[in-house]
């Protein structure tokens, strides 16, 4: 058989294929795991959806190619939706285009623009697909560092300006996968006028604007003036609503941009399947309860784990978004060795910092993805697990 192509071998996994094997392992040696790893949301979405989704899946004519575009009603509620939510208003013939999930649209977006060579910033640490969407494409990372003292933001003062310069596109991501940081809108004020100054596309990953917390309402990349002429957003109508699965998202902004990605896409897949888009559709008009019963879902959540690790001591950052907690390694270890023990003693599964970018080292990500039954155990779990690790 033929090699693999050379591309893959630059994807670095290592860290995600080395706890994935230990899962395996364990699983094998009949070890009761708790995974809080995966950012898979494992909530349903409402009767309300499932049931406009179940009713399209049994038309007849619902079975033919939507085409990359998919269909108008989809777009101009996502338009409507952007409007209603953030004061941004959209041209939904030229500047929406739905995605299957927004990793779909991540992935792509470098193929649309990146050659071989080109350079792109990228968020150290930063969810995987904007490195592995770039090494695919041939380019190469200019890691950006997100660090504590900032806030977890980019210092853009701090980027080196020849290579600012040279770059072409700015990856940022608020609410923060794998950090929960939250990011206002000077922030993005002063990334338009980054942009502006260096001649850069900003794409900026939005899935989790709808997970937040305690009344905060995470803004949107567009509302920062001019932002529309320098960038894109992308949004997560699987993260939102809990259709994972089901894979539907959609990017905003730039009408030379989405043109572009369009045009890409429409080489390469045929749109998403057309109750899918029926669905999200009747979401984003008629999904707002959901959204509420989603957050308050996560926060409690949220509380669970942070309460009950600082019970053993074990103290973390609260979280405004996202359905994610980072924190700090509370043992003497590296991200990865912590993150091993606390699997083969405890049996909870968490990623290691360092597998996001190595500004990562000296955290880990938990993910709040189960039932807070489930989660009470994990707690009980770990904080087994640190009283023993104190006491050796």
């Amino acid at each position: 058989m033929p090699i693999p192509s050379i591309r893959l071998e630059s994807l670095g996994a290592s860290v995600f294929t080395e706890m994935d094997n230990l899962k395996r392992e364990l699983e094998k040696d009949g070890k009761s795991l708790i995974n809080l790893s995966i950012g898979s949301p494992d909530r349903a979405p409402s009767p309300e959806i499932r049931h406009v989704l179940s009713q399209a899946v049994l038309e007849k004519d619902q079975y033919g190619y939507t085409l990359t575009r998919g269909t108008e009603e989809f777009r101009k509620v996502c338009a409507q939706w952007y409007q209603d939510r953030f004061g941004v208003i959209l041209n939904p013939e030229t500047e929406v285009l739905p995605l299957m999930g927004s990793q779909d649209g991540l992935a792509h977006i470098f193929l649309a623009y990146i050659d071989q060579g080109d350079l792109a910033l990228i968020p150290d640490p930063g969810y995987p697909i904007y490195t592995a969407g770039l090494m695919l494409a041939g380019g190469k990372k200019i890691a950006i560092p997100l660090l504590e003292e900032n806030g977890f933001l980019p210092d853009l003062k701090q980027i080196n300006p020849e290579l600012a310069y040279k770059a072409k596109i700015m990856f940022l991501n608020y609410p923060n996968n794998p950090t929960a940081a939250v990011a206002n809108l000077p922030f993005f004020e002063e990334v338009v006028e980054f942009a502006e100054k260096y001649d850069l596309l900003i794409c900026h990953d939005a899935a989790y604007s709808e997970l937040a917390f305690g009344g905060f309402k995470p803004v949107s990349f567009l509302q920062a003036q001019g932002a529309k002429e320098v960038g894109i957003e992308f949004h997560s109508v699987s993260k939102t609503y809990n259709l994972a699965g089901a894979r539907l998202g959609f990017v905003v902004g730039n009408e030379s941009v989405i043109g572009t990605l369009s045009q890409l896409k429409s080489n390469i897949d045929y749109g998403v399947f057309a109750p899918v888009l029926a669905a999200g559709a009747y979401a984003l008009c008629n999904g707002q309860g959901s959204i509420v019963e989603n957050q308050k879902a996560y926060e409690r959540r949220r509380d669970i784990l942070i309460e009950g690790c600082a019970s053993a001591g074990w103290k973390m950052p609260i979280p405004q978004g996202s359905m994610f907690i980072w924190a700090p390694v509370p043992t003497k270890q590296d991200s990865v060795s912590f993150a091993m023990d606390l699997a083969r003693d405890a049996g909870v599964i968490v990623v290691p910092g360092v597998a996001f970018g190595e500004h990562g080292e000296g955290f880990v990500r938990i993910a709040m993805v189960q039932d807070e039954e489930v989660l009470q155990e994990a707690v009980l779990r770990i904080q087994q697990f640190l009283n023993r690790k104190i006491n050796l």
